[in-house]
Order: structure tokens, then C-alpha cells, then sequence
């Protein structure tokens, strides 16, 4: 139990209908926590607040601090052409009110001004990753890259990654949403992370133990997920495959699909679930800092066949380790060729695959895993950080 008796305060870096991804998930979870635990609901804070006047959203009516940024034309839509005013517009939030300060942060939200006698506590989706580890891949991918506006897009994002070193040190505590996430906080900030797994809707994905004969892929259809990979494994085996998820290499996706290849664009939700449920296997070729789709499949009881790297790594269990709590198949590198590879040693397994053991091994992502474990982290946080408070250095006893 975290000490109520507290004021809190939760920064996101956006909030608008347009970000429902696994972020978003764990920001709903934390507010929805701490709204039965305190007093007052939790003060919230974001770049830019769309959701408070959004009457579907859980967030409808509620008093949300925000930005300048908020007033700049285009926000709700893309606050990602604003970039380089991120920095500055964070740290115009007002948190003085607050003892503990919560951030969900995958770019600037850890970059809120604290004082001394405040707790800040981030849980980590990832460092920012155009800043880091993709930078070379952002600049290659855009127009802003190129020529002398490319010499001012690398220096902008050369003065990013200072200040985003100088942020993280503003942070009493790191959690990471998996161990990938972690050993990225370690290489960006030199800092130690707790890892704590985000919560995934397992309940949404009901067991099925009996299975079709089509494989699965549900994903956003941009280049970094490499569905291209998929089907391109997929024409070689001439094994049938559905792809759910619509972005922009839809089109350029379905020209490279054989006949054996479905493509159905944006699907309702009920229909992704049935097809997660009756699927052979769900196929992922992404290099993710978790990774929830592929948790919500084996929630179905579905086999996975992921990439080893990356989250994906962490929530698959190898069926050639151990067939008996394997819940699916790993392949080492990003190729056709590995994923082929792969779905041919996955026929010759999957039998041996429990559909009931794949769906137990789901459950340890459920969100009461999830609040368990970050509330309790957030009052060890607490009490660590009174302790150093009251602690005198050595050199003065």
C-alpha cells in the first residue's frame, strides 16, 4: 500500500484520442489505482490534454494540467512536429504542490522540475528512442535529414540527448518495462532500473484449445515492425497468413502478397480476439521494448513465434527449452529466411504445446500482477527515500 496521506501528482507526455498505446494502458492503470486509494483524484499533467474534453474517454471532465504547447495549431494530431520545444515546455509544469511525483515516460516526462523534498518516481517505457538507439534510422527515413536542414535536425537532436541525460538525473527512481528497457536506462543514463512488467488485458483473450490452420500477425503496418519479413517467409512456405493492422505499407504490402497472404486492414477489436484465439500461432518479427500483442495472443492459449531480441524475448518461452512450459518459438535474427526457418521447426513442436500452460504463463502480465508489484515498488521508493533524508553523511557523524 502506498502512503496515502500523501499529495500525488502523474505526468504523461501527451494526452489526446489519437495515443492508445501500451504507455496510455499504464497511464489508465495508475489513475485508476490511485483514484481508489486517495483522498482526491490524482493530479494529472501532460504536454497536451485532449482526453479531458473527449466525452468517450475515461478522462472526460477531468482537471488536467497541460503546456504551452497545447495552443500550438496541429496539436492534438501531431505535438511530434514540435520536438525540439519539448524540454522547455516540460519543465513549465507547476508540480510544487505535491510530495510524489509520478512520471509514465517515453520521452520528456521524466523531465519535470522537482524539488528536494519531492519524491519523483518514473516508470520507463523507453529512452527516447529517435534521440538514441534510432537516430540514424529517423534520419535516414526523412526528408529532415538530408541536406542542410539535416545538419540542424542532428544538431538538435545532439543538444536532445544532453538534456535528456540532464532529466534523468532528476529522477529518484527508475522502473523499466522490461529487462530491454532496462539495459537501455543503464546505457543511456547510467542508471539502474527495477523492472516492472506493464499490465496487458489478458482477460479481454479468453482460452481456446482448439486452433485453426492459419497463422497470425497483428500490428501497426510501419517499416520497424518488419511485417515485409513476415510475408515474405510466409510466400516461400506457402503456408496461409493473416495480417490485421492497418499504417502506411498496407498497399505496398498487399502488392508483395501471394495468394496464400490476407491482408484485412484495421479489424474491431472482438474480431482481432477471435482471430488471436484461433490462430495455429502468431507470428512477430518487431524489436520492441515489451511488446503487448504478442502477451494478448498467448493469453488465447495461442502459440508465439517471436523475434528473440527485445521484449519478445523476455515474454516467449521456448518451446526447444522446455515443451512442456514453452509457450512458443524464438528466431535469432530479422530475415525471411530466420522466420521461415522458425514456423517450419514450430510444425514439427506445436503439438507438444499446452494451450492451457501458454495461457497461465499469460496471467503474469495481468494488471493485478502489474499494481502489485508498482505500488508496492512506489512505497519502497518512499521509504528509502525518507530514510536518506534522515540519514546523516558520513562525514558529519
Amino acid at each position: 500500500m502506498i502512503p496515502c496521506d500523501r499529495r500525488y501528482a502523474l505526468v504523461h507526455e501527451w494526452l489526446t484520442p489519437l495515443a492508445t498505446g501500451g504507455s496510455e494502458l499504464v497511464v489508465r492503470e495508475m489513475v485508476t489505482q490511485l483514484d481508489r486509494w486517495l483522498p482526491e483524484p490524482v493530479a494529472l499533467h501532460a504536454l497536451i490534454d485532449f482526453e479531458s474534453s473527449n466525452s468517450e474517454s475515461y478522462l472526460y471532465g477531468r482537471a488536467i494540467g497541460h503546456t504551452f504547447l497545447q495552443r500550438f495549431p496541429g496539436a492534438i494530431r501531431g505535438v511530434q512536429r514540435y520536438l525540439p520545444l519539448w524540454p522547455l515546455a516540460i519543465e513549465q509544469l507547476d508540480l510544487r504542490a505535491y510530495d510524489i511525483i509520478l512520471s509514465s515516460s517515453h520521452a520528456v516526462a521524466k523531465g519535470a522540475l522537482v524539488a528536494a523534498h519531492q519524491l519523483h518516481v518514473c516508470y520507463c517505457h523507453a529512452p527516447m528512442r529517435y534521440a538514441w538507439d534510432l537516430t540514424h534510422d529517423y534520419l535516414a527515413g526523412s526528408r529532415s535529414g538530408r541536406g542542410p536542414i539535416g545538419w540542424l535536425t542532428r544538431y538538435l537532436l545532439h543538444r536532445l540527448r544532453l538534456w535528456d541525460v540532464l532529466a534523468a538525473n532528476r529522477v529518484d527512481f527508475f522502473a523499466a518495462n522490461s529487462r530491454t528497457t532496462a539495459n537501455r536506462i543503464w546505457r543511456c543514463y547510467r542508471r539502474r532500473a527495477e523492472v516492472i512488467y506493464p499490465p496487458v488485458q489478458v482477460d479481454r483473450f479468453p482460452l481456446q484449445t482448439t486452433k485453426d490452420d492459419y497463422y497470425l500477425c497483428v500490428t501497426r503496418l510501419v517499416p520497424y515492425k518488419r511485417v515485409d519479413l513476415i510475408v515474405e517467409a510466409f510466400n516461400q512456405l506457402g503456408l496461409p497468413l493473416m495480417v490485421i493492422g492497418g499504417g502506411p505499407m498496407l498497399e505496398s504490402l498487399r502488392e508483395q502478397a501471394g495468394a496464400n497472404v490476407q491482408l484485412l486492414g484495421e479489424q474491431p477489436d472482438a474480431v482481432v480476439a477471435q482471430a488471436m484465439a484461433q490462430a495455429r500461432a502468431f507470428v512477430y518479427a518487431a524489436f520492441e521494448d515489451f511488446g503487448i500483442a504478442p502477451v494478448e495472443a498467448q493469453a488465447c492459449g495461442t502459440p508465439v513465434i517471436a523475434f528473440a531480441q527485445g521484449g519478445t524475448g523476455e515474454t516467449v518461452r521456448d518451446c526447444r527449452q522446455d515443451p512442456k512450459t514453452g509457450t512458443g518459438l524464438l528466431f535469432e535474427q530479422q530475415t525471411s529466411e530466420a522466420i521461415a526457418a522458425a514456423v517450419t521447426v514450430f510444425e514439427d513442436y506445436r503439438s507438444r504445446l499446452s494451450a492451457e500452460a501458454i495461457h497461465r504463463h499469460a496471467q503474469s502480465f495481468s494488471p493485478n500482477v502489474f499494481r502489485d508489484r508498482y505500488f508496492g515498488f512506489v512505497n519502497w521508493c518512499w521509504q528509502e527515500f525518507q530514510r536518506d533524508r534522515q540519514t546523516p553523511t558520513e562525514f558529519f557523524r
